[in-house]
């Protein structure tokens, strides 16, 4: 029973996936935004038996996740949920950016140094601004809200990239993979969305957004927080 909202946050997952393939619209509607609320649960529970604290951080970052899911489930029936839907995910990345800064050590004697960090940021910014160039001209109206989104989004892997040496090498892995999986399934919206339509899209996009917020969330639960304030 310890494990019960992981093994609910497994079963809405595989259902929304199964819906996407099946166009089972109904149980789309109902688990799509059940993933983060288990996964949020799951988090809490996992804090509890650990003696860790909650995060004050982390938690409102799965509710604005969960809002985004649900807005942008429903941009079908208005286009304006889809700008709504990228508002809540920014404010999501947001929190998760206090976040990982929250979850790391004061020692940083550890972490990346100077030329390190460029070289390795690089790639990420490298990745977030090349797909905003190669979409801005089919963006519209949207080339404001998509730019500001790309901005946050690159700063929150390059957040997790930075805590390379300032926690556990598990917290570490697992938070950083989530991050990239994050921005790879956004990459497979915008592209899906402006540039031309993907096949399967929304099983990929679903399966590397699911995994990111499992990894990013159990990564932040590996941390040892005893001597972090809330």
């Amino acid at each position: 029973m310890k494990k019960i909202f992981l093994y609910l946050f497994m079963l809405v997952s595989a259902a929304v996936l199964a819906a996407d393939v099946w166009d089972a619209d109904v149980v789309y509607l109902i688990c799509k935004p059940a993933i983060m609320i288990t996964l949020g649960l799951h988090y809490l529970v996992t804090q509890k038996e650990n003696n860790q604290p909650i995060s004050r951080s982390l938690v409102p970052a799965i509710l604005f996740s969960c809002v985004g899911d649900t807005l942008l489930m429903l941009q079908g029936r208005d286009a304006n949920f889809f700008v709504y839907g990228l508002a809540a995910f920014l404010v999501a990345h947001i929190f998760y950016i206090l976040t990982y800064r929250q979850h790391r050590s004061d020692d940083n004697a550890n972490e990346l140094q100077g030329l390190q960090k460029i070289r390795y940021a690089f790639p990420i910014i490298l990745s977030g601004t090349g797909l905003v160039v190669i979409l801005f001209n089919r963006l519209g109206g949207m080339k404001v809200p998509v730019v500001v989104y790309a901005a946050v989004l690159t700063t929150m892997v390059i957040t997790a990239l930075f805590r390379f040496g300032r926690t556990n090498a598990t917290s570490f892995g697992l938070v950083f993979g989530g991050a990239i999986l994050f921005m790879i399934s956004d990459s497979l919206i915008a592209i899906n969305k402006f540039l031309e339509p993907l096949s399967m899209a929304g099983i990929w996009v679903m399966t590397t957004y699911i995994l990111a917020q499992y990894l990013i969330v159990t990564g932040l639960s590996k941390h040892t927080m005893a001597d972090t304030p809330y």
